[in-house]
């Protein structure tokens, strides 16, 4: 499948998930299996979490679009999925679930001299993120994060 197509069947597959208050995370259409292999990974727009039936109820209208497009004209098996949970915290709500667990804090080296430090989190604010390291809690201005996940803390 070209670029263009893939393009077009996107921004088709958007309208469909938008309709039904989702959002589309990827797109990735796998010409090497056979039949092909449209997956799409959606989140809903409110960020709550997706469920078995909020794939399957996006199922059929997406199916439908690819049908009346003819911008795919062969077999394909379509998969609708969650993002699933990720290491990286991203949300207050995964940063008031992980609170005490182990964490890998990236940092911008322009701001900081260190690129990583490990700890347990501790809190987030609007200003800073606060791990536990050893039992002193560091606080870390967010202009200076770059990313924060889940890790397994070494001794």
């Amino acid at each position: 499948m070209d670029k263009e197509k893939k393009i077009e069947l996107e921004i088709l597959l958007k309208k469909v998930a938008n309709a039904f208050d989702f959002d589309i995370c990827s797109l990735e259409i796998k010409t090497n299996h056979n039949p092909i292999v449209i997956e799409i990974i959606i989140k809903k727009t409110n960020g709550d979490d997706i469920s078995l039936d909020d794939c399957v109820m996006l199922n059929v209208p997406a199916s439908n679009e690819i049908e009346n497009s003819n911008l795919i004209n062969c077999s394909y098996v379509l998969e609708i999925s969650s993002q699933g949970v990720s290491d990286e915290l991203t949300s207050e709500r995964d940063f008031k679930t992980f609170k005490g667990f182990p964490v890998n804090v990236e940092l911008n080296q322009k701001k900081s001299k260190i690129k990583f430090l490990n700890g347990l989190l501790y809190e987030k604010s609007k200003d800073y993120l606060a791990i536990n390291i050893k039992g002193k809690i560091k606080k870390i201005p967010f202009e200076e994060v770059l990313r924060v996940s889940l890790c397994k803390l070494k001794d």
